[in-house]
């Protein structure tokens, strides 16, 4: 590997890779590149903070690979269309069901829950992706990959659709570690009996006979859609190549979404494997559920805002866990989240703010603790303890403090360089904000959710936290 510098205790990473299900030596495909891609948003319903998770973990992820000295493309996909109520291949399109209860179209729910998820992304620190490819933008991609498997004699089809037979692909139970032969017999599905094995999977659905849906396409085989999976295939394909370094994605992903991945791709690329890592983060618990819109925990970050705490609370609060342990979510937990956040600016900004030159010999453990602890998967937690044994350090000089909290600062995502002490600046009177707040007021008193959504991104945009409570809504600026 040539021109990387890596910062002291980061010449090394180290991942844990759900393939192989090892902690290992990450070594790029063509250093200093690095590809990854990560499973976005289902555009269907609000990203909650479950979701949110899903989008600082691989943030993190990237910006240690920055710092390490990498040329990074990161890819995150909006899943527009094709992905169903059951991963067993039954139901409806999630965003057409959706969009025949609200009354809306598809377009105008993916557009809604597409500009929530982007907002809110920033509003928790993530950087912006490289690439957003949308999966109804890429038809003709997909296309493309299952005339190939077909060529290739993997697939099958029935009255329902396009099916990839598993059977083609010894490798297929692999990944995930199945048993095949115990899905055989229980079985996945109960309406589908034309499938040939239970785990064979839906790579186009044909729109029945009579029906007329809002997003359909023709193909080879019929006018239809496309299954979920050969979605995210084709588009990192597409960005990325036929081999990447970096997939990540919520660990339910794990057992049909990726291991449906692997099998398509690596048969149509004849690459093994086809990604060098595999990264997926556990999830968040309530009260012994995972969050998830699809069980109704609409829990997001405007839900973090009216209780009164920083976005960026919510980033501080997933540090406190190894992104590979569930983690329990209490508001409780947040508000000490918030506490510790609130106590970390205000070391920063008196370090921030003092005279001196920083002294890089006293300096230098405390980074090499850090770094080393991002470098080895990713530990959050451990480097979180670095942080406040640097913050405590009497021997460190307030500015020796400020430069290693801006070293860290990389990875962390807090903004420390541009934050406001806490006990400045956090509310009061500007009569533009009022008069934004005030209309905003009218506009959700009216039902006008449009208006009163777009007010609330135009006041984050500025910093401008709103908070809404029983006496009315009031702000303060971040």
């Amino acid at each position: 590997m040539t021109d990387i510098v890596p910062t002291p205790g980061i010449e090394e990473l180290r991942f844990y890779d759900t393939r192989t299900r090892q902690v290992q030596r990450f070594e790029p495909l063509a250093p200093p590149t690095v590809g990854v891609y990560s499973c976005g948003p289902t555009v269907y319903a609000p990203q909650t903070l479950g979701n949110m998770r899903s989008q600082i973990v691989p943030d993190l992820l990237r910006r240690v690979l920055l710092v390490a000295g990498y040329d990074v493309t990161y890819v995150t996909n909006i899943t527009d269309v094709g992905h169903l109520v059951s991963d067993a291949d039954e139901g409806d399109d999630k965003l057409e069901q959706a969009a025949a209860k609200t009354g809306q179209t598809a377009a105008e729910l993916a557009e809604l829950y597409t500009e929530q998820w982007a907002t809110d992304r920033r509003r928790v620190g993530c950087l912006e992706p490289d690439l957003v490819p949308r999966a109804a933008s890429h038809i003709d991609e997909q296309l493309a990959m299952i005339c190939v498997l077909e060529e290739q004699g993997h697939t099958y089809v029935i009255d329902d659709g396009v099916y990839f037979d598993v059977s083609t692909f010894p490798r297929y139970a692999e990944f995930a570690h199945l048993d095949l032969d115990e899905m055989e017999t229980s079985g996945r599905i109960e309406h589908l009996e034309a499938k040939q094995h239970p785990a064979d999977f839906a790579l186009w659905k044909l729109t029945p006979a009579g029906v007329v849906r809002q997003q359909e396409w023709d193909s080879p085989w019929g006018r239809g859609f496309p299954g979920w999976h050969i979605e995210c295939s084709a588009m990192a394909t597409k960005y990325l190549g036929e081999r990447f370094d970096i997939h990540t994605g919520g660990i339910d992903h794990v057992r049909v979404h990726h291991t449906n991945e692997v099998a398509q791709s690596e048969c149509v690329l004849d690459v093994h494997p086809w990604v060098g890592t595999w990264m997926h983060n556990e999830f968040l618990d309530l009260g012994g559920e995972k969050i998830s819109k699809s069980k109704g925990h609409v829990l997001v970050v405007d839900t973090v805002v009216e209780h009164g705490l920083d976005p960026l609370a919510f980033r501080y609060f997933t540090y406190q866990a190894h992104y590979r342990q569930q983690q329990a979510f209490s508001w409780e937990a947040m508000e000490a989240a918030n506490t510790a956040l609130r106590r970390l600016v205000a070391k920063a900004v008196e370090a921030r703010d003092a005279d001196g030159d920083p002294d890089p010999a006293a300096v230098e453990p405390h980074l090499r603790r850090f770094w080393s602890a991002l470098a080895d998967d990713l530990n959050a937690p451990q480097a979180l303890a670095a942080v406040w044994e640097a913050v405590r350090d009497p021997d460190l000089s307030l500015a020796s403090r400020w430069a290693f909290l801006a070293d860290a600062d990389r990875a962390l995502g807090f903004g420390l360089a541009g934050a406001v002490a806490p006990d400045a600046d956090e509310s009061g009177s500007d009569p533009r904000i009022d008069m934004l707040v005030a209309e905003r007021h009218a506009a959700r008193a009216a039902k006008d959710f449009a208006a009163s959504d777009r007010i609330r991104d135009e006041l984050a945009a500025e910093g401008i936290d709103l908070v809404d409570t029983a006496d009315g809504p009031s702000w303060r600026r971040r």
